[in-house]
Formats: structure tokens, sequence, C-alpha cells
């Protein structure tokens, strides 16, 4: 197990994992943000270099953890060898096995993995699966005009919206997902429509993935293009940045489905997994049960 500190070595994994689109995209996201400043303090664990066949980007050891925040406690992962992961993931300096946390990827092993591993270590496990999205040319998008009156106030989320979010989200609902959100906030591009009072009525944010998340509307303002106008700014202000404009959606969603399907947005044939991952210890937890295991 190596720790890539060295930005010529980070570089060239950002381009490593390119050739290896779309499976590569979780990691490649985070990557792209350790190499553009790295403001929430990830760092990247391989198998081996330069002929990597397992990558898995975390948090910072020396950063400031919380054992139940597995909004924070995030890993994304890549592999080109299956069983290179394995040893990769039983290796006790890989993972903190010990906290609630999540990995993240676009791989059919990862849970079978994750499930061998964490039995004997009581460790439950959850899935969540959705459909993958990524539009390959935000600049093509027409702009979107509403013809509302006043039109809408575009801006980006500030700290203090994140309380209505933690408590618009499926996922949140607790303390620890709110202070991520505020951490996301101040990190990532955003985007959000402001009412005439100055608080948010719609709203897409960026995660530590890059992924565009959290797309929502509140209902008193929804069928106005609302859900639109935020998903083609923000995928906009992303691919200038050099970020890819990508997301995942419930497959049962079909009102953003259709959305993003008249966007020509691309739908991608590997699935987005999430596994959350729980010590027995913690099953009891009511902000758990209430939240980590919704959806």
């Amino acid at each position: 197990m190596l720790v890539l500190n060295c930005s010529t070595k980070l570089q060239k994994l950002e381009h490593l994992l390119k050739k290896n689109f779309p499976e590569s995209l979780k990691v490649y996201g985070a990557v792209l943000n350790i190499n553009r400043g790295n403001p929430f303090r990830k760092e990247v664990v391989v198998d081996s270099w330069p002929e990597f066949k397992a990558v898995v980007t975390r948090r910072q050891r020396e950063a400031e953890s919380d054992d139940l925040d597995s909004f924070t406690n995030a890993y994304a992962v890549f592999y080109k060898d299956l069983q290179a992961y394995w040893t990769l993931l039983e290796n006790p300096e890989t993972i903190n096995w010990e906290q609630v946390f999540q990995i993240q990827g676009l791989q059919d092993g990862l849970f079978d993995v994750s499930k061998a591993i964490a039995g004997p270590k009581f460790v439950d496990v959850k899935q969540s699966s959705f459909q993958m999205v990524i539009h390959p040319d935000p600049d093509t998008l027409p702009e979107v005009n509403l013809k509302l009156n006043p039109p809408p106030r575009l801006a980006s989320l500030d700290v203090s919206h994140a309380s209505l979010l933690n408590e618009t989200w499926s996922r949140g609902g607790n303390e620890q997902c709110r202070k991520y959100l505020v951490n996301l906030i101040c990190c990532f591009p955003s985007v959000c429509v402001l009412d005439e009072n100055g608080s948010p009525v719609s709203w897409g944010l960026t995660d530590q993935f890059a992924t565009m998340i959290h797309g929502y509307t509140l209902p008193d303002h929804r069928r106005k293009g609302y859900n639109r106008l935020i998903a083609t700014t923000l995928a906009k202000k992303l691919h200038s940045r050099g970020f890819p404009a990508q997301g995942n959606v419930l497959e049962d969603n079909l009102p953003s489905i259709t959305m993003l399907k008249s966007m020509s947005a691309q739908f991608l044939p590997c699935r987005f997994v999430r596994l959350i991952h729980t010590p027995f210890r913690f099953l009891t937890a009511p902000h758990l049960q209430l939240s980590e295991y919704r959806g």
C-alpha cells in the first residue's frame, strides 16, 4: 500500500484515470479536487505505483474525524484487478473499520468484496444503486430563459442555507449531514434560485467527488423550470473549471430522468454504487436508522 503525496504522481494519476472512464469517474473527480487545492483534505492510496491495479481516495488521516459521519468518511474506489482491490481493502492501514463510512464506485464487485471483509469485522453493509449520468459537453446546452416575473435570481449557496438543505435531503436530517453540507458549500461550486427574501427555493451543489448532488426545488416553486436552470448552470460552471458534469439518479425518479434525457445527458452503462458500512455497535443509533438507511 502506498499513499501518493507527490504532485507529479497525482497529476499522472489524473491522466491515467481518465483513460479508464467511465468506471473511474468517482475516483477521478476526487483526484481532480485534490490536484486543485484539495479543499476537502483528501488523499490517494494505491496498491502499487506506477502500475497500479487498485486505487482508493480517502480523508486524510490527520484531518478531524467523527466516527458517525459517513458523509465525510467517504471513500471512492476503482480497480483494474478485483483481487488487488480486495487485498487493499483488507489492509488495516487503508480503511478505518471502526467508523461508519461509505464506499462509492462504479463497478460490480464492490458490494461482494465489502460483504466478505465486513462480516468477520462485525460491520453491516447496506447498498444503494443509481443510474449514472454525464453530459459530454455542457457548453452545447442552450441557455435557459424562463419567462417569469420577476426573473429568477441566481446565486451560489451560502452556509446559512445548510439547515434547509439538511431538512430537505432524503439522506439528511442529522447534525453530521448539516456539517457536511456546510463544508460542501464552502469548498465546491453550487447554484441556487433565491426568492424575494434571499432564501433559496431551488438548488444544486457539488460533492467531494465532483458529482452534482441534491438537486431540489421546494414544493411551492415547482413546475417553473428551475431544475433545468440549476442543472444547466451548474454543469456549465463545472465544465468551465475542468470538471466533468456528472450526477446520479434513482431509476424511479422519472421527472429527473426525463429532464436529463431532454438535455442530451449520457446515461452510463455502469451503475453508481454507494455502500454504507456500519459497525454493529452503532446500529442502534437513532439518527443512522432515520437517515443512512432511508432510500
